[in-house]
């Protein structure tokens, strides 16, 4: 018997308790009742737990048949044409969210995938640890090069353990080639510097490599023949003032917005902000998650601090976590996260109208280093506040804007004035 009265305000609670969901049940209550969901969501997604537990056992599987794969297949060709037996949950907004909750009760925060041959993923597996503990990049960049480096290396070589040396500069080229066919050219450049730097490390280990290297092709990279798209002081203003500070979220997100502007911070920086990266009496802010994985201590301006400030005293809810933005509608007492940080931007940009050019958060980072460049700041000093470890990266922002020089050139001996 389940331990929730959530249970007794569903129309066929045997659905439930005897079906291949019925172990599942009760972390998944105990899930939504801790990241305090409202007592009718939870009923909603009990129903559409109820739901898809019925299409499962029509369909004779099992538990472990549950995959991302299989929830997509229910949402999107079984109810659409629904047949199961009235009243049943099929609101279409209710469902995906309550079976994303689902996946999370599963073992390791998920549902295992299929894997690749086991001599590969071993090769993998020292590629990660090279990467992470030798080059020091982040673990979105990580798991984005082994997971390039598992699909060349299962198409080189299937389930055989992979040999560098059987690896030709034809074959690369072919690959490359083969990936250009449905892959625009950012996502092109990735590959080929993911293969660049699993090549850089067989190198290390001995292994004469720079004839592959050299064999992998040069993508044209187009996105720097232009000035960096920014926001100009006018419509930074109203960018700021898009935000109602006299709201507990305004608060919030105006506050974010100071420190996306300000200071450049990436998305991931804002979400890993503790209260205790703020130090008041020296006004200084230590960045822990950097993508290098360095501690990085900038100065805190003072519209920043003050928008902060404002959000500490009035706005932030009452809770354990330390992270310095949090949820103010359930799940409670979590961070929020990058995707919600980007939606909460393009509403503001939604408000003072400026969403047909500029969306994301990208584009405040961009903001903060031309308003640096303009004011006369070094490009070191740029790259220092940015966190980039390369002078090339901030190349961008010191090339010269052609529009400015026009109205401070001389004019040409003989030419209109």
């Amino acid at each position: 018997m389940f331990l929730d009265d959530s249970l007794s305000h569903i129309p066929h609670p045997d659905w439930l308790s005897d079906g291949p969901l019925t172990p599942l049940v009760p972390p998944f209550i105990t899930r939504l009742r801790s990241q305090h969901y409202a007592d009718r969501t939870v009923i909603a997604y009990v129903n559409c737990l109820a739901h898809f537990g019925f299409w499962l056992k029509n369909k004779g599987l099992e538990q472990s048949s549950i995959s991302p794969a299989l929830i997509k297949r229910f949402l999107q060709h079984h109810l659409p044409n629904c047949h199961c037996p009235a009243p049943c949950r099929s609101v279409g907004s209710d469902m995906p969210a309550a079976l994303k909750h689902l996946l999370k009760c599963f073992p390791q925060n998920g549902i295992s995938q299929p894997t690749i041959a086991e001599p590969i993923a071993r090769e993998l597996e020292r590629f990660g640890a090279y990467l992470s503990n030798t080059c020091g990049v982040a673990p979105v960049t990580r798991n984005r090069r082994m997971h390039d480096m598992g699909a060349f290396l299962s198409h080189q070589f299937g389930e055989q353990a992979p040999v560098t040396a059987q690896i030709s500069g034809e074959q690369l080229e072919a690959y490359i080639s083969q990936l250009g066919s449905h892959l625009r050219p950012a996502s092109l450049r990735t590959v080929c510097n993911s293969l660049r730097s699993y090549l850089r490390y067989r190198a290390l280990l001995g292994e004469p490599t720079a004839v592959l290297s050299n064999a992998l092709p040069k993508i044209a990279d187009w996105r720097h023949t232009a000035l960096p798209k920014v926001l100009s002081d006018k419509e930074l203003s109203a960018f700021l003032a898009a935000f109602d500070c006299t709201d507990p979220m305004g608060q919030r997100d105006y506050a974010i917005a100071r420190c996306l502007v300000d200071l450049g911070l990436r998305g991931q920086e804002v979400t890993d902000l503790t209260l205790e990266s703020i130090d008041w009496h020296r006004a200084v802010l230590t960045i822990n998650g950097t993508k290098s994985k360095r501690v990085q201590k900038l100065p805190l301006p003072e519209f920043t601090g003050e928008a902060i400030a404002q959000y500490l005293r009035h706005g932030r809810p009452q809770t354990n976590n330390r992270l310095l933005f949090v949820r103010h509608r359930a799940p409670f007492g979590i961070s929020l996260s990058v995707s919600a940080i980007r939606n909460s931007m393009n509403r503001a940009f939604v408000r003072c109208g400026l969403r047909d050019r500029y969306c994301n958060t990208h584009v405040l980072r961009r903001t903060a280093a031309t308003r640096l460049q303009q004011a006369g700041t070094s490009v070191k000093a740029i790259a220092d506040i940015l966190r980039h470890q390369s002078l090339d990266t901030v190349r961008v922002y010191v090339r010269v804007d052609l529009d400015t020089l026009r109205a401070v050139a001389l004019p040409w001996p003989g030419g209109q004035s």
